[in-house]
C-alpha cells in the first residue's frame, strides 16, 4: 500500500525528532539525571507540570540566567526567546529589579499593609492604560478571576464568553473551545465538576455574527478576550473587530475585559493604549513585576462606581466584612510592589520598548526572507516585541483555522532542533519575545539557526 505524501512526511518528522531528542540526551547528561531524580518527588517530574513540555524529551536544568541568556547545569548557553513565556519579558535579573528586591527584602516582604511605592504605581497604571482604579493580585489567573467575579456581581448574569482557542490562565470558564463544530473542554483538560453550559459561552474569534447572537440572550456577564489571540498561534483581529466588540458589549450591557498578559509586549500601555481600545476592565500579568509573581486589573470609572454601590469603599466597622471573593494575603505585598515600581519606572520604558520592537521586527523580517527564498507555505506574525513563525500559508482568523492547518509535529521538531542549537522558544507555541537585554547578534543567530532548520527539512524532503 502506497503511503500518502503527508503520511510519509509525518513519519520522517518523527524520525528527525527522535534524532534531535537523542542528541539532546547525549549532550545533557546532568539535566537528564536531574529529571529522573525529580520524577521521584514531583507529580509530573518538575515543580510545575508545564516543565515537562520541553521538546528535548526533558527540560534543561538551569544554573543561572542573566539578561537574554540562560546557562544550564551541563554548561550549555542559550539565547532565550522564551523568557519564561513572558514572565521574564524584562530580561533575567534586570539591575533595577534586583536593586528594588534586595532593598525591600531587607525592609520586609509582606505585611498586608500598603507602602508608599503603591501610590506611585497606582498613578502610573492609570497613566499607561487609562483606567482609573486598580487592584494587585499574585497572577493573571487571579486577576481574570477577580474581573469575572466583579462582572457577575454588577450585572447579575452568570456566563462568561470567551473565544475558541483562548488561554486566560486557570480560569475555569475559559477552559472551553469549539472543535468539529461542538463545544467541549480545550487542550486535553479533564472535567472538573463544572457545568460549562451554565457558566461559559464560546465563539470563534473574528466571528461578529456569532458574538452578537451569543450576547443577545442577555445572560453574559463579560466578554474575556486578548486583543490579539496569542496562545493558539497568533490570531490577529480583523479590521474593525474591536470596535464592533465594544459596540456589541455596550449595547447588551456586557462588561468587556481585555487580558493584556501577553500583548503587553506591544508597548508601555499594551495593545490597548496603542490602538485606543476602551475596556471596562483590563488585566496585565506575568512581566509587570520583573519575574516576581504578580498581576493587576483596572476598572473604568463606571464599573468602579457600580461596585461601590454593592460594596462601599469605606472601611468596614463590622468584624466580618465582605472580601469580594477575590485577592489573597500575598496580593499587593511590599516586595511585589517594590519590583513592580522598578519595572514600570526603569525597565518597561518607551526607550526599551523601542529597542525590543526593533529587534522583533528584524527577527520577523529575517524569518520572512528565509521563508520566501525557499517558497515555503509559512508566515510570520509580529505583535510589538513578539513574533511567531507558523507553519501555515497565512495568519489564521479563528481557532478553527488553527486546528485545521496547524502542524504541531513540525513545531515540536523546531523546538527540539533549536534547543540543540542553543535557542529557547516557548514550548507551547513558536513565539519569540525580545527583552531589553536582547542584542542584534542574538537575532542574527536565530536567522542562521532557522535557515539550517529549513535546510534540514528540505534535505529530508519534508517541505
Amino acid at each position: 500500500m502506497k503511503l500518502s505524501k503527508q503520511v510519509t512526511a509525518d513519519m520522517t518528522i518523527e524520525t528527525l525528532l527522535d534524532a534531535e531528542q537523542a542528541r539532546f540526551l547525549k549532550s545533557h547528561p546532568r539535566s537528564a539525571a536531574a529529571w529522573r531524580k525529580g520524577e521521584e518527588s514531583f507529580l509530573f517530574g518538575g515543580p510545575s507540570h508545564w516543565m515537562r513540555r520541553w521538546a528535548g524529551g526533558f527540560p534543561a536544568y538551569v544554573d543561572e540566567a542573566h539578561g537574554a541568556r540562560i546557562r544550564d547545569i551541563d554548561g550549555h548557553d542559550y539565547v532565550d526567546f522564551c523568557l519564561g513565556d513572558t514572565g521574564a519579558m524584562c530580561g533575567h535579573t534586570p539591575a533595577a529589579v534586583l536593586r528594588a528586591a534586595q532593598r525591600q527584602l531587607a525592609r520586609g516582604t509582606t505585611m498586608m499593609l500598603p507602602t508608599e511605592d503603591s501610590l506611585w504605581i497606582g498613578e502610573e497604571l492609570t497613566r499607561r492604560f487609562g483606567l482609573p482604579f486598580w487592584t494587585l493580585t499574585t497572577s493573571a489567573t487571579d486577576a481574570n478571576r477577580g474581573a469575572i467575579r466583579i462582572a457577575r456581581m454588577i450585572t447579575g448574569r452568570p456566563k462568561v464568553l470567551v473565544f475558541s482557542g483562548c488561554y486566560h490562565g486557570g480560569v475555569e470558564e475559559a477552559h472551553v473551545e469549539i472543535r468539529d463544530g461542538r463545544i467541549g473542554l480545550r487542550n486535553m483538560i479533564h472535567p472538573n465538576g463544572v457545568n460549562h453550559a451554565e457558566v461559559s459561552k464560546v465563539v470563534e474569534f473574528n466571528d461578529l455574527a456569532a458574538l452578537e447572537l451569543a450576547l443577545a440572550e442577555g445572560d453574559v456577564a463579560c466578554v474575556l478576550t486578548e486583543p490579539i489571540m496569542t496562545n493558539f498561534g497568533m490570531i490577529p483581529p480583523d479590521d474593525g473587530f474591536h470596535a464592533a466588540v465594544r459596540e456589541l458589549t455596550r449595547r447588551t450591557g456586557t462588561i468587556l475585559v481585555i487580558d493584556e498578559t501577553h500583548t503587553l509586549s506591544s508597548g508601555p500601555g499594551g495593545y490597548t493604549a496603542l490602538h485606543g481600545l476602551k475596556p471596562d476592565i483590563l488585566v496585565a500579568g506575568k512581566a509587570i513585576a520583573g519575574g516576581i509573581p504578580a498581576a493587576v486589573f483596572g476598572l473604568s470609572q463606571e464599573v468602579a462606581e457600580r461596585v461601590w454601590k454593592i460594596v462601599p469603599r469605606v472601611n468596614p466597622r463590622t468584624r466580618q466584612s465582605a472580601h469580594l471573593g477575590i485577592g489573597g494575603t500575598l496580593a499587593g505585598n511590599a516586595l511585589t510592589v517594590a519590583t513592580m515600581r522598578a519595572v514600570l519606572e526603569e525597565v518597561l520604558t518607551p526607550a526599551n520598548y523601542g529597542h525590543m520592537l526593533g529587534l522583533a521586527t528584524r527577527l520577523a523580517e529575517d524569518a520572512r526572507a528565509i521563508i520566501s527564498a525557499h517558497h515555503l507555505p509559512w508566515h510570520v506574525t509580529q505583535v510589538g516585541a513578539r513574533a511567531e513563525i507558523m507553519f501555515m500559508p497565512r495568519p489564521p482568523k479563528s481557532g478553527a483555522d488553527v486546528i485545521a492547518g496547524r502542524r504541531a509535529n513540525l513545531e515540536t521538531l523546531l523546538h527540539a532542533f533549536y534547543m540543540n542549537e542553543g535557542i529557547l522558544v516557548t514550548p507551547f507555541h513558536t513565539m519569540f519575545l525580545m527583552c531589553p537585554a536582547t542584542e542584534a547578534v542574538e537575532v542574527a543567530r536565530h536567522a542562521d539557526v532557522f535557515a539550517r532548520f529549513v535546510a534540514l527539512l528540505q534535505q529530508a524532503k519534508v517541505v
